[in-house]
């Protein structure tokens, strides 16, 4: 036979039981939505993603003002234009319940994830002053194009992927994962697809030059390097 719960009548600040049912009776009860820890991550997101979005838009008018011409292009569909659908799809469409199994409430994981946001917003910022006009949202090869082996592109061969991806992973951990796991998969399949096009263009346009760079630098995670013996 069902078993019938009972709710005691000052239970809940005198919200009614149908009002225990919805969404904030199934919010964990640590999750931090006050204090400071919270503004601290709330500030270090808007502050992370913001600053992204502000170089990426100022970068690419500058770019179409002052960068070299294209030489060569792929034909492929930009991955952004699928992402950007994908994601619309995954916030409006898949209901809130359906990550609840997989959100976790743990403060730990709010603080390593600002620690991850900070740190690879600023990697990423790094790789793409360091590439300049040579930067663009298409894979594509430009007139005196110059293969970048230096400063982050040492570190890795697509360093701005690194870092896009880190600040996806910190955001995710910041928001107790949830549907950010599934933003953050595909963003990993998104950077392959384009990772994938930009390494066969610059294959073609460097040759061994390149070949040479890919044996000595890893293509996203960065080696642990050794100290001098």
């Amino acid at each position: 036979m069902p078993i019938r719960r009972s709710i005691p009548a000052g239970f809940g600040g005198g919200l009614r039981p149908s009002d225990l049912a919805g969404a904030a009776w199934m919010q964990p009860v640590g999750t931090p939505h006050t204090g400071l820890l919270h503004w601290l991550a709330a500030g270090t997101v808007l502050a992370c993603w913001g600053l992204f979005a502000v170089v990426w838009l100022v970068g690419a008018i500058y770019n179409s003002r002052r960068a070299p011409s294209v030489r060569e292009r792929t034909a492929i569909v930009s991955p952004w234009l699928i992402g950007t659908a994908a994601v619309l799809v995954l916030t409006l469409f898949v209901p809130a319940r359906l990550w609840r199994p997989i959100t976790v409430d743990a403060r730990w994981l709010v603080v390593a994830g600002t620690a991850l946001l900070a740190v690879c917003t600023t990697f990423t910022l790094w790789a793409r002053a360091a590439l300049g006009t040579m930067w663009t949202s298409a894979a594509v090869v430009k007139d005196k194009h110059v293969l970048r082996t230096d400063g982050p592109y040492g570190i890795t061969r697509h360093p701005i992927y690194t870092g896009l991806l880190g600040m996806l992973a910190g955001t995710a951990l910041i928001d107790g994962l949830g549907r950010w796991v599934a933003f953050f998969v595909l963003g990993v399949l998104l950077v392959g697809l384009k990772i994938r096009a930009e390494e066969e263009l610059l294959e073609r346009a460097f040759g061994a030059a390149h070949n040479q760079y890919r044996q000595r630098v890893p293509l996203l995670i960065p080696r642990l390097r050794a100290g001098p013996k």
